[in-house]
């Protein structure tokens, strides 16, 4: 859980210091601070990989994920909801305003939800979110969600000064979100040996890589489509142990 616990820790504190020290950060500092967390991703997500000892492995694991999540299509049922929250809070905000307009507790009201709710749907939604916390489970490698928690911590400082306090409490949905992720995952790991923990996290750290790769605008990857390569490995070996034993 210490995963999950710091990037909800560093949401809390980011979102306070953008709404109380700052006003405002340029967009040029956001840019650049996006990069170099892209950089440092690619980096995390390639070294993991080559922590593989089965290539082929490795290789079907990715393709036959990537055709599992192409056909459930992942990445929109991601985005569906996200829009579903979006237009949710559009709806609320409208009717909170009402036909003679907006008076300041609505509008406090309002800016709270629209923080609260944009920033839960960011931290929550990623890929980064479901890997880092599958890693931070099974292995304890917390690596990609304090690399999260940088990147989280930047656009909190951001949200907060425009946004308000609503952004600190999203805090809450992320560790509930990411812990519950990390506890299932913690739950399998003794279902799994340590060849099979390996090759799963190898497939992980590829979606990691390209993660990064996203950051860095070189090629966008529907990352969450995917995310099953990470579980054809303990299918494989699954596999292979049902067949040894006939």
């Amino acid at each position: 859980m210490l995963g999950p616990l710091v990037n909800a820790a560093v949401i809390m504190l980011c979102s306070l210091a953008g709404r109380f020290l700052l006003r405002g950060i340029p967009g040029r500092f956001e840019e650049i601070i996006k990069k170099a967390i892209g950089l440092a991703i690619v980096f995390v997500g390639i070294k993991g990989a080559l922590e593989s000892r089965h290539i082929l492995l490795l290789v079907m694991s990715m393709v036959t994920g990537a055709v599992l999540g192409e056909l459930v299509n992942i990445d929109k049922w991601m985005n569906s909801l996200g829009g579903w929250a979006e237009r949710k809070l559009a709806a609320a905000g409208k009717k909170a305003a009402g036909p003679a307009g907006v008076t300041g507790a609505d509008a406090g009201g309002r800016s709270f939800s629209r923080g609260f709710v944009s920033a839960s749907i960011i931290f929550c939604s990623g890929s980064m979110a479901i890997v880092g916390s599958i890693q931070s489970g099974l292995q304890g490698n917390h690596e990609l969600l304090f690399a999260k928690s940088i990147l989280d911590g930047s656009i909190s400082v951001v949200f907060g000064a425009s946004m308000g306090i609503g952004v600190f409490f999203s805090a809450v949905p992320v560790l509930l979100y990411q812990g519950g992720i990390a506890l299932v995952s913690l739950a399998i790991r003794d279902l799994l040996t340590q060849e099979i923990i390996t090759e799963m996290s190898a497939s992980g750290s590829l979606l990691i890589a390209a993660i990064g790769f996203n950051f860095l605008s070189v090629k966008e990857i529907r990352v969450a489509n995917l995310i099953p390569a990470v579980f054809i490995p303990w299918a494989y070996f699954a596999l292979k142990t049902v067949i040894g034993n006939f």
